[in-house]
């Protein structure tokens, strides 16, 4: 409960708002119950706050559009991760992967050829060492827009994997004669 004190305190400050208040409310009607001026101002006070209304439901609105339009940019980049700049053509796709394995030291660039027909890389050549044949394929096939490798890259004693049967073919054709 609240002492007398407390009370008395209390009185002052309410009544003084309360004063504040009527003299506010009375001002407010008489600038808007004006017999000359009140029902302009009351329509262009009504057509003011009609407009901000307006522009708040607009401003809504857009931020709405723009987080549902965000949120579908996001779904469509987890669902569907595609390079951001895929090659427009094999030739382009070529030179791109040629880049990449000629940039290595250890590549001699005049024995290995490099094709793309459709996306996929066809290496051919002689390589020096076993391993770099699986690690050029594996470049090549890390590169966007890359969709498969086919390796015929072979050690300079062998024969190149296409070719292995049309040597044992022309090695058996010899030895019947």
């Amino acid at each position: 409960m609240k002492t007398r004190a407390e009370t008395k305190r209390a009185k002052p400050r309410s009544r003084k708002r309360s004063i504040l208040a009527a003299g506010a409310l009375g001002a407010g009607m008489a600038y808007f119950f004006d017999p000359d001026r009140g029902r302009g101002r009351r329509t262009k006070t009504r057509d003011r706050i009609a407009a901000a209304f307006r522009r708040l439901g607009k401003r809504g609105g857009r931020l709405a559009r723009k987080a549902e339009s965000e949120a579908y940019g996001a779904w469509k980049r987890a669902t569907h991760p595609v390079p951001e700049n895929p090659p427009a053509d094999d030739e382009t796709l070529k030179q791109k992967v040629e880049t990449e394995l000629f940039g290595k030291p250890d590549v001699a660039k005049g024995r290995i050829v490099v094709n793309v027909e459709d996306s996929v890389v066809v290496l051919r050549g002689e390589v020096d060492r076993p391993e770099q044949m699986t690690d050029l394929a594996a470049s090549a096939l890390k590169i966007p827009g890359v969709a498969g490798v086919q390796n015929l890259l072979h050690l300079p004693e062998e024969p190149p994997p296409n070719k292995a049967a049309a040597h044992e073919a022309s090695a058996q054709a010899t030895e019947k004669k």
